[in-house]
């Protein structure tokens, strides 16, 4: 069959293509062949900018040309020649050596991929990509749903709420400041992830310069090097390296967009779960269906889904994070199939984010609901209660408490101000007492 979205065996690139396309220009095949050809010709412009050699303008028009405009078509005849060399770099210098003689250039093609080894171009290629899909793509997308959390909190700061600790009606709350608690999660996250750098691997066969000083002994290559990673590429370049980059600050960026990604599942678990409590209605959309048998359905599938595909990200950045850091000796080869995959992750991460942004969007707040809860829960202020009375110096307050509220169903207001006015402390401390409500037995909420 033709590949098309109705044919993918991903859904990342079936049902989701819609939204996972524009991550082709950062994870396709494409796009990191196309990254290769930029790295080559850059390293060649860079060599003849420091004097090895001189381009013919014909030649260096020309090849810029061809970079500025690389197109699908230059791509399949990349892999028309690697279906003959079976190694893709190999392709990329041998297309780009034709385009030089087609150029006027045959005298200077050998300059291409001068001293490099084929992990010189990977490890730089596929950390611009990551750079860019992280800076262009994921960074923006996490950092709107932040905000849009920040904005809800604001407007819910004012919202008194029961909590529920191991799921039992707890001592009372702000709804804004529980919204706020995953805003400032992730973004502690994002200020971590910030600090995080964009490295790369550049140093000949295995990481020394070999071929380089055997060519230029008197050469500052490691200046060289330097200058043209950092300077001309907007990497970091990793000093001390076997024949492939380090992948350890590739893989903190993984862990960092996996503990984020936690942090969305537990917001997500939580929202379903206020959803099922009827804290929230969700927005009705007519044509929508939320069960095929049930029509009275309105589903949380905003969250649900973005739950999944979180997990799915974690499972993989878990494996990559595990995985790409570690390689025998010098080098081996399972590092090349694994990080192909790195765009996998990042598009169910996006895509979850954007159904989390999508399902806030649905939420009704339900006020009657919460505060129904609170009305029918007057044993929360056995907290409040035997706290002033400690403070009082009132005799085992505490025991006192436990013995009005332990399986007693039908503790309610009157309850509590009875148990109140049995209390031997004064007229003042039983007013003070009496004062508190599940409403405003609210404490700070630093919103």
């Amino acid at each position: 069959m033709q590949l098309q979205p109705l044919t993918a065996i991903s859904p990342i690139d079936g049902r989701y293509r819609k939204q996972s396309e524009p991550l082709s220009a950062y994870f396709s095949e494409f796009a990191l062949i196309k990254q290769r050809v930029v790295i080559e010709a850059e390293y060649f412009f860079f060599l003849a900018d420091r004097k090895f050699f001189t381009i013919p303008s014909k030649t260096k028009s020309h090849l810029k040309d061809l970079v500025g405009n690389f197109s699908l078509n230059d791509a399949e005849k990349i892999k028309n020649i690697e279906s003959t060399t079976n190694h893709d770099v190999k392709a990329v210098e041998y297309f780009l050596k034709d385009a030089l003689k087609a150029s006027g250039g045959s005298d200077i093609k050998e300059w291409i991929h001068f001293g490099l080894t084929s992990q010189d171009i990977n490890n730089t290629a596929i950390p611009i990509l990551w750079k860019n899909a992280v800076e262009l793509e994921y960074l923006p997308l996490i950092s709107a749903l932040k905000n849009s959390l920040e904005a809800l909190a604001k407007d819910w700061k004012d919202i008194t709420m029961l909590a529920h600790t191991h799921g039992q009606p707890a001592s009372p709350t702000f709804l804004g400041k529980e919204i706020m608690v995953f805003a400032e999660r992730i973004q502690n996250q994002l200020d971590m992830f910030k600090h995080i750098p964009f490295t790369a691997k550049f140093g000949g066969a295995t990481g020394n310069f070999n071929a380089h000083f055997a060519a230029f002994p008197k050469k500052e290559w490691l200046r060289f090097a330097d200058d043209f990673v950092e300077k001309k590429l907007g990497l970091k370049r990793q000093q001390f390296t076997t024949q492939i980059e380090h992948y350890d600050m590739l893989a903190a960026h993984f862990d960092n967009i996996k503990r984020i990604n936690t942090i969305l599942i537990d917001l997500c678990r939580d929202i379903w779960q206020y959803i099922s409590m009827n804290y929230f209605i969700q927005r009705i959309n007519k044509n929508e269906v939320g069960s095929s048998a049930m029509p009275h359905k309105i589903n949380p599938i905003d969250f649900e889904n973005a739950e999944g595909n979180l997990g799915i990200a974690n499972a993989l950045l878990e494996h990559f994070s595990a995985k790409l850091p570690i390689s025998r000796l010098q080098r081996d080869l399972t590092d090349s199939t694994v990080i192909r995959n790195i765009g996998v992750p990042f598009a169910h991460t996006m895509l979850a984010i954007k159904s989390i942004q999508k399902g806030l969007t649905k939420l009704i707040l339900n006020e009657q609901k919460i505060k129904d809860d609170l009305d029918n829960n007057w044993s929360i202020l056995a907290e409040a209660i035997q706290t002033i009375l400690r403070r009082e110096n009132y005799p085992e307050p505490y025991e006192a408490l436990k013995k009005l509220t332990r399986n007693n169903s039908v503790l309610d207001k009157n309850s509590i101000q009875t148990f109140i006015d049995s209390l031997k402390v004064s007229s003042a401390i039983k007013k003070e007492l009496k004062a508190l409500n599940p409403h405003n037995y609210t404490g700070h909420s630093s919103l």
